[in-house]
């Protein structure tokens, strides 16, 4: 490319294709979608260099309506395509999108493996707890006591948590948002700038089958005192500041404390470090109700990628050595087939 010339930043419209979007009104999707759509040209982003794997569920249909490369594939199978991709051409920015039953019931172990090898890509895991496309079954994430026509009388699973399953799988990169918040991009950004995989956690609220699940949460009454957004180097305090994090050094467990005019150091609160994986763990597992919702970016180490450990593997293996089929096909016992001359 010549020096000189220059590549127009993208705009939002850029990135929408002529498709109609279909979810159903009041879908947490469609604000998950612009999200997306506005974030990536801040990003510097290109459609031609970026690609959208799916799997199924109502989040899967994403891929159609972004104008960029693509594949709807098949239920929990995004990782592995993902894969496929990020080593056949690593320079390509690669987007999983898939949801709670998708990525965590039957793709949990290619979600698990794919978190473990530090594939770079960004996993955008829409949590609503219920499986929607297929009209309200429980998912992997539903409440234990959760109604739907496959647990009508309540579901009696323990709930997995997918930032703690991501966790415990070796992430690098850990994040939490909610669909209609505008703190969105910023996790969005932070996990495309990570170098590995960014695995993030969407609260998205599906208003057919599990309406309001998340209420307690993100429903503007109840923010202050139930979501803390977690910031590097900066104090863990909600609820305006009146409230915080400490550590109980008897239990090695979080407890909240009390903060009095604004001074955090006197009431103990911990400042957020990112790269410390106990205290991920210990943020993502706090128990709703008793503790705010931590959001925001959670965790961010970076390691190796598994693509660049690949290139580079191939790179050692074929130093010194030219590339010549024929002597490939020739290796070893070989023998010629020679048409005989016909009988007269």
């Amino acid at each position: 490319m010549n020096e000189m010339t220059t590549i127009a930043k993208s705009s939002p419209k850029d990135w929408e294709t002529d498709q109609e979007v279909r979810w159903c009104p009041g879908c947490g999707d469609y604000a998950i979608l612009k999200a997306v759509q506005r974030t990536l040209p801040e990003l510097g982003a290109r459609p031609e260099n970026t690609v959208f794997v799916s799997g199924i569920g109502c989040s899967s249909r994403f891929p159609y309506y972004m104008e960029t490369y693509g594949f709807h594939t098949i239920h929990g199978r995004a990782p592995a395509i993902a894969t496929g991709v990020k080593l056949a051409n690593p320079g390509l920015d690669v987007w999983i999108i898939t949801g709670d039953g998708d990525a965590l019931s039957i793709g949990g172990n290619h979600t698990m493996h794919l978190i473990r090898r530090n594939l770079d890509c960004q996993i955008l895991l829409f949590n609503n707890e219920i499986y929607g496309l297929t009209k309200g079954q429980y998912s992997p994430t539903s409440r234990v006591g959760t109604q739907s026509p496959s647990t009508p009388f309540g579901s009696v699973d323990r709930p997995a948590n997918p930032c703690a399953f991501a966790l415990g799988s070796g992430a690098r990169f850990v994040g939490r948002g909610i669909d209609v918040h505008k703190n969105l991009p910023t996790v969005l950004k932070a996990a495309h700038a990570h170098k590995g995989t960014g695995f993030v956690e969407i609260f998205q609220n599906c208003i057919v089958y599990n309406d309001d699940v998340f209420a307690p949460f993100t429903a503007k009454p109840n923010a202050a005192a139930n979501q803390l957004w977690v910031e590097h180097g900066k104090p863990l305090l909600f609820e305006n500041g009146t409230k915080g994090l400490a550590m109980d050094a008897d239990r090695l467990v979080l407890k909240v404390v009390d903060v009095a005019d604004g001074d955090w150091q006197a009431a103990g609160v911990i400042v957020h470090d990112q790269t410390n994986r106990g205290l991920a763990h210990m943020l993502v597992e706090m128990p709703s109700g008793a503790f705010p919702v931590a959001l925001g970016v959670i965790f961010d180490d970076p390691a190796p990628t598994f693509e660049s450990a690949v290139v580079a593997q191939n790179e050692r293996a074929s130093e010194g050595k030219n590339a010549n089929l024929q002597k490939l096909l020739s290796k070893g016992q070989t023998w010629m087939v020679e048409k005989e001359p016909r009988a007269e």
